[in-house]
């Protein structure tokens, strides 16, 4: 029994973990380029785009006349176009429908990028001891932002000509976990020798991803609610520091204006937390990546939400989550 243990412990030594971690390091950057390509779909009103969810045979974009029309009459009869895009005729139509299909798209090579190897290296007995469960719940998670997505955009196919930005930042916070736990199983697999590290820092740590993540949830909140095209101009707003909008509690999350509000001072805040923890770790990219994050998110504001700038700064948060995560993984390396 024991040399059969031995036996079984001595094969998984011997698994290259190399392939595991290239796939998941390139899964995680599909993931990415998928969050630039949403908010692209995002900043282009294009969203609602699709009135139908067809995981199979919605891979194929409308390849005649007939069924173009047949999808711009489908889309004729939403709220959005009855209350916003009425002017719209069908070329206009194909544009905006491009980057929502897109964007589907893309999700649904992520999953074939992920499911396929995985499926490879099960079978090839190809995976490092400890590690099929999470693989199976990032398969999980998967699934899940497809039926989340389904779920933010039914929001803004019945009363409303926009979709909720609570579920939209749903959307985009599953993004990010899922992002973040490719990432830590990928830096996991690196297998360096442990490092002594202190509770506390440890603690600064995620307590800067904690102020990270409320910022990119308010984030959500602002692109929801269309808040980057109120008050264009900083540090002030308006002549207020403090903008009237903003007197109400429930106003902070429901506000174009006072969510505006919150977002920028809260990403000063998290900026603020996160450098002091960059200067303890002596982490320069997190330095780096934390001030131009700033800088993006501030030249988006300033020209009213200009779009390259504005998907810019949204791949801008996905690499500060991406260094913290890098970090945190290092420090709790066992």
């Amino acid at each position: 029994m024991s040399n059969d243990y031995d036996q079984d412990k001595d094969q998984n030594t011997m698994i290259n973990p190399k392939p595991v971690q290239n796939w998941l390091f390139f899964c995680a950057f599909m993931v990415f380029t998928m969050a630039v390509i949403g908010a692209i779909t995002r900043l282009t009103e294009s969203g609602l785009s699709m009135v139908e969810w067809r995981p199979l045979i919605g891979t194929l974009p409308p390849l005649s006349q007939a069924e173009w029309e047949r999808v711009f009459a489908l889309y004729q009869e939403t709220p959005e176009f009855q209350k916003k895009n009425s002017w719209m005729g069908i070329e206009d139509f194909k544009y905006i429908f491009f980057w929502e299909w897109f964007h589907r798209f893309w999700g649904r090579m992520i999953g074939l990028v992920y499911a396929l190897p995985l499926a490879y290296f099960w079978i090839r007995n190809q995976i490092p001891q400890g590690y099929k469960p999470g693989l199976l719940l990032a398969l999980l998670l998967g699934a899940a932002q497809g039926v989340m997505g389904w779920y933010m955009v039914v929001s803004g196919l019945a009363d409303r000509p926009s979709v909720s930005h609570f579920r939209l930042a749903a959307h985009l916070g599953l993004a990010f976990v899922i992002f973040g736990y490719l990432l830590w199983m990928a830096f996991d697999l690196r297998g360096h020798a442990a490092k002594e590290t202190s509770f506390c820092l440890k603690r600064h740590g995620w307590v800067t991803m904690a102020a990270l993540s409320i910022t990119i949830i308010w984030g959500a909140f602002v692109a929801g609610l269309d808040g980057g095209m109120v008050y264009n101009t900083w540090p002030l707003m308006n002549g207020h520091l403090i903008p009237p909008e903003a007197m109400s509690f429930t106003a902070l999350y429901n506000d174009p204006a006072a969510v505006q509000f919150v977002h920028r001072w809260i990403a000063i805040l998290a900026a603020l937390i996160a450098l002091s923890f960059a200067w303890r770790i002596k982490s320069h990219a997190l330095a780096h990546s934390v001030f131009l994050q700033v800088a993006l998110g501030l030249a988006t504001l300033l020209t009213q939400v200009s779009i390259p700038l504005a998907a810019l700064h949204q791949a801008g948060g996905f690499i500060v989550f991406g260094v913290m995560i890098y970090l945190l993984q290092g420090l709790h390396k066992k």
